[in-house]
């Protein structure tokens, strides 16, 4: 049995929320306390040279990423590269600080692995992040900004939000990732439009020279998830990261009415939008996969369907820290096992 299996009955019996503080406290330390790094390279961190890939001009060791939502303060970065992530994004970030929606709102589902979350972009606000990525970056692995708008600016002041963000993380990141797919916070889904997305680049990319990748939500019709992407990358996007939770509650027994379902259940909403994108745009952005992907087959699966990079999140809830190192472990195994020397060479095999 693992550590984490051990713990894991203790864990379980906290509110998820007071679960996740207490995972917050002992990843922090790091930070707080300055602990070297290398040491702990070596046995969760996984660098082979055939899961090394250069994307956005910086190095990536390996392709498996925390997703937003988990780090939404930049507090933990040392502790998940530690724990073996390939790249870390932190937030949703907003302008100014907000509590999130009332307490309870975050809910396990265990007998179908999953997750429903209804934070509502809870987080300390740009200033405060600002001041901590200064203090901190560049880290030894890259980092994503995912960025959103306040719950009280209105949808037609919102790319003011966006663009007030965009100016403050400047050059403190690897790329940011404009989140229009939350379904926490009101309307923002509504921004999932041309209008909205052609005004927002062309003003974003006018602010930064770093790459900007949208996310989008797993509960449009296929086409119109297709059109939406392609679009967006016409006008500027830089890459694509499907898929956000989903409000899609026949999925699990006993839902609450409130929030986003991530984990086992959105493995094959996510992945079904995935495909359909990638195979409009593989070959002409970076396209990153998240929802559902708990194991190396799923993460290879994704690979080789068109994403150069994937993202974990409530996986590692319930299959713990060790999932982190396991994946890329065996990937190595299955990219081996097809005779592949680089993680590059099975990027989008399946579209062939």
């Amino acid at each position: 049995m693992s550590y984490y299996e051990s713990i894991k009955p203790l864990l379980f019996k906290l509110q998820p929320e007071n679960a996740h503080h207490v995972a917050e406290c002992v990843l922090r330390l790091p930070n707080m306390c300055q602990i070297p790094f290398n040491p702990f390279l070596k046995s969760h961190f996984i660098a082979d040279d055939i899961l090394t890939q250069e994307i956005f001009g910086r190095k990536f060791y390996n392709p498996v990423g925390l997703g937003a939502g988990f780090d939404k303060n930049a507090t933990m970065i040392r502790g998940m590269q530690i724990l073996g992530f390939g790249y870390t994004e932190i937030g949703t970030v907003t302008p100014k600080p907000q509590a999130g929606n009332p307490k309870p709102r975050m809910f396990r589902h265990v007998e179908e692995q999953s997750i429903q979350n209804a934070m509502g972009f809870n987080n300390d606000g740009a200033y405060k992040v600002v001041k901590r990525l200064k203090e901190r970056y560049p880290f030894t692995t890259p980092i994503g900004i995912n960025i959103g708008k306040n719950k009280v600016t209105p949808e037609s002041e919102a790319i003011s939000d966006y663009t007030h963000l965009i100016k403050a993380f400047d050059g403190l990141g690897d790329y940011f990732v404009i989140n229009i797919s939350s379904p926490n916070t009101p309307g923002l889904r509504d921004l999932q439009n041309e209008e909205f997305i052609t005004r927002l680049f062309a003003e974003a990319k006018a602010l930064t020279d770093m790459p900007i990748l949208l996310k989008i939500a797993p509960d449009m019709e296929v086409e119109d998830a297709v059109a939406l992407t392609k679009m967006a990358v016409e006008k500027g996007a830089d890459g694509i990261i499907a898929t956000n939770t989903t409000i899609d509650y026949s999925l699990v027994k006993h839902p609450k009415d409130i929030g986003g379902l991530s984990g086992a259940v959105l493995k094959e909403k996510s992945f079904k939008i995935f495909d359909a994108i990638a195979a409009e745009l593989y070959g002409k952005t970076i396209l990153i996969s998240v929802g559902g992907i708990d194991s190396a087959v799923e993460a290879y699966k994704r690979i080789r369907a068109g994403a150069s990079l994937v993202q974990i999140l409530s996986g590692i809830v319930f299959h713990g820290p060790e999932m982190i190192k396991n994946i890329n472990t065996e990937l190595i195994e299955l990219l081996k096992a097809d005779d592949y020397s680089n993680i590059t060479e099975a990027i989008g095999a399946d579209r062939a």
